[in-house]
């Protein structure tokens, strides 16, 4: 089962066995953060289309998905048809031997097939099941429809993203489904270091809406103390200045957060404007949220005298956090990014390499890797099924012939 890298896998999980099942973005996610820490990840897909990912996206360099080298990274592909017998027995017996199953169906499939939790407990009461929905594995919205989108208007995120005078907007990815991610992977190991303890494995019940709800800060506290429903702001959190994006010279824009107190007189240093920070209009965290518009207009008309290359010398003279509105080009060229290998470079069969986000968070003495792209569908289906659910060459001639693998 070459990983076609020669990246050694030092990675802290490299001795963990996940099966991933399910497809798009959700649970695949979490495959993903496991995987680029080194545990075996072993995907298994649909015989006939494989995950959806393989087929999406803007653009189809040279007929693929520039999506699926990220998303299926670090993971070994299986073909298997789960709605067969012979593919759900196939399935018990990799998940028998492996630590955590990762699916993303919706609630039910999994014990149509005889592959949910109390069944595969029985044959292994050490495995972790993460299980990703958009509304949980219980409640009566279970059995609905879950996507992204949905958690994300149901959580609170897009009633609060966009300009005041227009309809919610959208995060520009599908962030409900990486939180949901996030939040399985986390779950995952929680319950990992519980089987370590126990011996015992369980069920991590990760919903999308919840996921985008646990993020939404004070949103549900302030509505029930004070009854304020947050609304959208555009650029700015209410209350919060100076906190923005503002214009420069250059036609750029540059995020300035500025909004503590010392921050603030530094800023009004380097704005050349010392007086503002004794300006009653200004003077203290609650004067400034209440005079929010006019001190960024204020300070608008000051740094749209600067290029953007100024005014970023500027805050890092005076010790002021800013940055650049960045998109993929500058991300490539930036040297803080450079510097910690943020973005990396890896072979690819089609391509002929790919580039994408490392694997985050650092770690000092295990850290993460991509260690190869996301391989074709059924790469390592043999080697998988004859090592690991002893499948004979001749049974994967037959079952290959039934279109079941």
């Amino acid at each position: 089962m070459s990983s076609g890298n020669s990246e050694k896998n030092h990675g802290p999980l490299k001795d963990l066995t996940v099966i991933e099942m399910g497809s798009l973005i959700a649970g695949p996610f979490c495959g993903q953060i496991l995987g680029d820490f080194g545990a075996t990840v072993i995907k298994i897909e649909d015989p006939k289309a494989g995950d959806p990912m393989r087929q999406w996206g803007r653009s189809l360099p040279q007929g693929l998905s520039p999506w699926w080298p990220v998303i299926g990274r670090n993971k070994l592909s299986v073909t298997l048809d789960l709605r067969t017998p012979e593919g759900q027995d196939i399935a018990r017996r990799l998940i028998g031997g492996a630590d955590v199953l990762v699916e993303n169906f919706r609630p039910g499939a999994m014990e149509k097939w005889g592959l949910g939790y109390e069944a595969l407990s029985k044959l292994n009461p050490g495995l972790v099941m993460a299980r990703v929905s958009g509304f949980g594995q219980t409640g009566p919205y279970a059995q609905r429809a879950g996507y992204a989108l949905i958690g994300e208007a149901m959580g609170g995120l897009r009633h609060i993203t966009g300009e005041p005078d227009r309809p919610p907007a959208r995060a520009g990815i599908s962030i409900g489904d990486s939180l949901a991610g996030l939040h399985a992977a986390l779950g995952t190991m929680m319950a990992l270091h519980s089987r370590h303890n126990t011996g015992r494995g369980q069920v991590v019940d990760a919903a999308i809406y919840e996921s985008v709800l646990s993020v939404m800060e004070n949103l549900i506290t302030e509505y029930g103390l004070t009854g304020y429903v947050r609304e959208r702001s555009g650029a700015i959190l209410p209350g919060i200045a100076p906190s923005n994006a503002y214009p420069t010279l250059s036609g750029d824009r540059v995020v300035i957060g500025a909004n503590q107190e010392t921050l603030w007189r530094r800023l009004t240093v380097a704005m050349g404007r010392p007086e503002l920070a004794q300006d009653p209009r200004f003077s203290g965290h609650a004067a400034r949220g209440a005079n929010q518009i006019e001190l960024d207009e204020i300070i608008s008309a000051w740094t749209g005298t600067l290029t953007v290359e100024q005014l970023l010398a500027a805050m890092d003279e005076h010790g002021i956090a800013a940055g650049r509105v960045y998109r993929a080009p500058d991300m490539l060229d930036d040297p803080q990014f450079v510097a910690r290998e943020a973005i990396v470079e890896r072979p690819h069969p089609v391509f002929g390499s790919v580039k994408m986000q490392n694997a985050f968070p650092k770690l000092s003495e295990t850290p993460g890797a991509v260690r190869w792209p996301g391989p074709t569908l059924g790469e390592h289906t043999d080697a998988v099924l004859a090592e690991r659910a002893g499948v004979s060459e001749d049974q994967l001639k037959d079952l290959r012939a039934r279109g079941i693998v």
